[in-house]
């Protein structure tokens, strides 16, 4: 795979995503590592990858118009190709048509080669003139070709939110997501840090909401200073609010049910300033490596890693903790913006999900001692799996009780709070705050 080009890596790995069925971000990051690239060629290929996984249902929706061939009928390297050529031409302003073409054209396989060079060509003269489903006879279909969300994810959306703001929510998720870090205040302040990644170039400024939090325009945030050092970590916004809710406090007995990656723990013992205990739980023990490389880094010692079901209750455990985070898997329909894969999961492979949460919870909330707390939280916007839990649960516990709570701006209805891309420019995200009488 060395010394590739940057579109012909693209190509390797978008055919491997199709074919194989993995995630974009954990090929591309490999690939990234074992080629040597320049940030240009980095950022193309990322965009490249991240773009055309993002945009399929448009850029097939192109193809459809530009050819008489079904494009489920063309050979999957030239259906990626053409999905690659349309990208830069349609969505990267910085890229010379020419170079988008010839450059796309020239990795086409020679029996195809003039087909792509066609159709590329005929969208440079007619593209602009494609009309999309029209908004008001077929919204569904519009804002599936608009956006690249499937159908039903539209349909799913319009049910929660009503067209116009299920418009908003597709708009603002099919932005780029800003990178936002956590500052680690038992190291640092966020004034130091913020200073010293200004002086190294960085463009940062503060968050919205969360209030250890920092905003970065573009680069790689493990080059800046401070990342090696463990002043801080990469953390979307909306996860600190959540961390926030916890409200964690020095001496605890803190247990994170379903911690994998490991920001929320690493949140949590900051605010524990690296006393007291925290045990990091995960169903996948292969990831734990994950929560422990990174706390050594931060220098949390307080943190503790096991692998195990959080259905599955510890009697060992029962009434020992004052917080217990449950972050539970979820349909990741918060996340889009940052998981393009998630956008094309079928809706009936998630139906058994609130079931797994409220089991994760029936377990966990037993482990929180008189007066201790129980947060809730998830990465989606499907209220069964937030709300309708919530009431699922409560009905069954009535020695638990919603408590509000507030983050910087913030403040919870009724103990529960949602942020979402539009109207926060975050993650979608799903917090839950409960006392135990």
């Amino acid at each position: 795979m060395n010394n590739q080009t940057p579109r012909a890596l693209a190509l390797s790995l978008l055919l491997r995503c199709e074919h194989d069925n993995l995630y974009s971000n954990l090929i591309l990051d490999t690939a990234i590592r074992r080629n040597t690239l320049g940030d240009a060629d980095r950022g193309l290929l990322t965009a490249l990858v991240y773009g055309v996984l993002e945009k399929k249902l448009t850029l097939d929706y192109l193809i459809a118009a530009l050819s008489d061939r079904p494009v489920d009928g063309l050979d999957a390297e030239v259906r990626i190709l053409l999905r690659m050529g349309l990208y830069q031409l349609r969505f990267m302003d910085r890229i010379p048509a020419h170079a988008a073409l010839n450059e796309t054209v020239s990795l086409a396989p020679k029996r195809s080669r003039g087909y792509v060079n066609a159709l590329l060509r005929r969208y440079t003269r007619e593209g602009e003139q494609i009309a999309l489903p029209d908004r008001e006879r077929e919204p569904l279909a519009y804002l599936s070709v608009a956006y690249s969300f499937p159908m039903a994810l539209c349909e799913r959306f319009v049910g929660i939110f009503g067209f116009a703001r299920a418009e908003r929510e597709l708009c603002a998720i099919d932005r780029t997501p800003p990178l936002t870090i956590r500052v680690n205040t038992y190291r640092t302040s966020m004034d130091e840090l913020s200073a010293r990644l200004t002086s190294a170039g960085a463009a940062v400024s503060p968050a919205l909401h969360a209030p250890f939090a920092l905003r970065l325009e573009g680069g790689n945030p493990t080059a800046l200073p401070g990342f090696d050092t463990g002043d801080f970590f990469v953390q979307d916004e909306a996860s600190q609010v959540c961390v926030e809710a916890v409200d964690a406090r020095e001496g605890m007995r803190v247990l994170d049910i379903c911690a994998c990656p490991g920001s929320k723990s690493f949140g949590m013992a900051i605010h524990m300033k690296n006393t007291g205990s925290l045990a990091a739980f995960d169903l996948h023990e292969n990831k734990l490596s994950l929560i422990e490389k990174g706390a050594l880094r931060l220098g949390l010692t307080n943190i503790t890693v096991a692998a195990r079901d959080g259905r599955d209750f510890d009697p060992a455990l029962e009434g020992v903790a004052d917080r217990v985070l449950c972050d539970v898997p979820c349909s990741g329909f918060g996340v889009l913006a940052k998981k393009p894969e998630i956008r094309y999961k079928d809706l009936s492979d998630i139906a058994r999900l609130p079931d797994i949460q409220l089991d994760i919870l029936e377990s966990a909330c037993r482990y929180v001692k008189s007066g201790g707390v129980l947060v809730y939280s998830t990465c989606t916007l499907l209220p069964e799996e937030n709300e309708g839990n919530v009431a699922r649960f409560l009905a069954r516990h009535p020695e638990f009780s919603l408590v509000d709570f507030a983050v910087g701006d913030l403040t919870s209805e009724g103990g529960m709070l949602t942020l979402t891309p539009d109207e926060h420019g975050t993650d979608g995200f799903f917090v839950a705050k409960l006392i135990k009488e």
